[in-house]
């Protein structure tokens, strides 16, 4: 950029304006001179583009390779390439200035571009951990609006029961049968067709024992994990109203109870989302190394990325020692490199296709390999696929700094990364090596 000249002074000459550049106040006033007469003066208004991705690189910016739009008025002085040997001969002092302010953004750039990647990836996380935490929390409420019912209802049974006056006996028995009722089936879950045929098998049995049951404790005995041979020995030692109270007081018994676990297992859900997302963030660690267990980190990518799978009904396996050694590393910065591969990998598989991630000791590296059985990467597409920027996912859906920046963060970690890709074969493997012991780089 050129200063602007003002408006109310004489319009400077353009050496004078380019030697009022702070940037370019040690380049000598030759130089200048002959930058002056070699460029071309230009002016760009709110709109212009000044450079547009994909096109022949004519003239010397330093800009991501995209469209680049000007927001405001500005003056420039491009030089075109065909003036790019003439300018390393005459102009020494110029080219190093130039090639220092570029590593200076190079360097600011690496660390804004490895944020702005976490935080893109953070924004996608959050949008489908709303999604997996909306299942568990309305599981949570369901059930505990029905807990209380449960609770109510469980209140009356005792109540008529303890109208029967039971004997000590009768206590016993039903106390070992309401604990019978929670064991869980061989199947752990019954499928439709099994609890159909529960439940006709329980209500004939308390229709040939001419059962009062209300609906909803006949529907909780047959969901339970009570027999009708467990049903007989209690039919057994009580009949009539008597059997009716009974059963009425196991069922909410069991009702209860089962409620109760279920709003168990869906907070813990919920707690166990919330603790792999902050361990994946690792939000609460100042320190830029530390003993990192990579097992976790990869079980907690995959739960966090489990409703991004599910949405394509692509399958997620995980084969990792849970005594495999931890290495020194960050670990949020490694969990970026497992969020980038994975997010890869499941982009390119087919409806329900497959992924599998592994990790294993071989000698002092551990080796995490993320496979998928999509269509593979083109031979011509492979070579710059670690290239910054590139990306060969439609716009506004990559940034191509993903697989950039998880190569530096593997490098930095004293490590590197592979890809072996077989185009047609259904096969696309990313190798990433880290040493146990690793002599951090940068």
């Amino acid at each position: 950029m050129i200063p602007a000249a003002g408006v109310d002074t004489p319009v400077a000459s353009l050496g004078d304006r380019l030697a009022a550049h702070k940037m370019l106040a040690g380049v000598p006033r030759s130089e200048l001179e002959w930058l002056a007469d070699h460029g071309e003066f230009i002016s760009l208004a709110p709109g212009d583009i000044a450079d547009r991705e994909g096109q022949p690189v004519e003239r010397m910016i330093v800009l991501p390779p995209s469209d680049v739009v000007v927001t405001e008025a500005v003056e420039a002085l491009a030089v075109h390439d065909d003036q790019f040997r003439a300018m390393i001969r005459e102009c020494p002092v110029l080219i190093e200035t130039l090639v220092h302010s570029m590593l200076d953004r190079a360097r600011a750039m690496q660390p804004a571009s490895m944020h702005d990647d976490k935080m893109a990836a953070l924004g996608r996380l959050a949008a489908g951990l709303a999604h997996e935490l909306n299942n568990p929390a309305s599981a949570a409420a369901r059930s505990a609006k029905l807990l209380n019912e449960a609770l109510t209802e469980a209140h009356e049974a005792s109540h008529a029961l303890g109208a029967a006056h039971l004997s000590d006996e009768q206590r016993a028995l039903i106390a070992n049968m309401s604990a019978q009722s929670l064991v869980p089936t061989k199947s752990g879950v019954f499928s439709a067709i099994e609890r159909s045929d529960r439940e006709d098998e329980i209500t004939d049995w308390l229709d040939d024992h001419d059962s009062r049951l209300p609906p909803a404790s006949a529907s909780a005995i047959s969901e339970s994990g009570l027999t009708t041979d467990t049903l007989d020995e209690l039919s057994d030692a009580f009949s009539g109203a008597m059997l009716d109270a009974a059963l009425r007081w196991i069922a909410a018994e069991y009702s209860a109870r089962s409620l109760a676990a279920d709003v168990e297992r869906a907070t813990t859900r919920i707690y166990d989302l919330v603790s792999s997302v902050k361990r994946f963030t690792y939000m609460d660690r100042a320190a830029p190394f530390e003993p990192t267990n990579i097992v976790q980190g990869l079980t907690d990518t995959v739960a966090v990325l489990a409703s991004k799978a599910r949405a394509k009904s692509v399958s997620v396996s995980v084969d990792a020692p849970p005594d495999l050694p931890v290495v020194s590393g960050n670990p949020g910065e490694l969990n970026q490199v497992w969020a980038n591969l994975l997010e890869n990998a499941i982009d390119a598989v087919d409806e329900s296709g497959h992924v599998s991630v592994t990790a294993a000791r071989d000698g002092g590296t551990i080796i995490v390999r993320i496979i998928d059985n999509g269509p593979g990467i083109p031979p011509d597409v492979a070579p710059r696929i670690f290239d910054p920027f590139f990306t060969t996912k439609p716009i506004g859906q990559g940034t191509g700094l993903g697989l950039d920046i998880s190569r530096r963060i593997v490098v930095a970690h004293g490590g590197h990364i592979a890809i072996d890709s077989r185009p047609g074969g259904g096969r696309t493997e990313f190798q990433v090596i880290l040493p146990i012991d690793p002599k951090p780089n940068g």
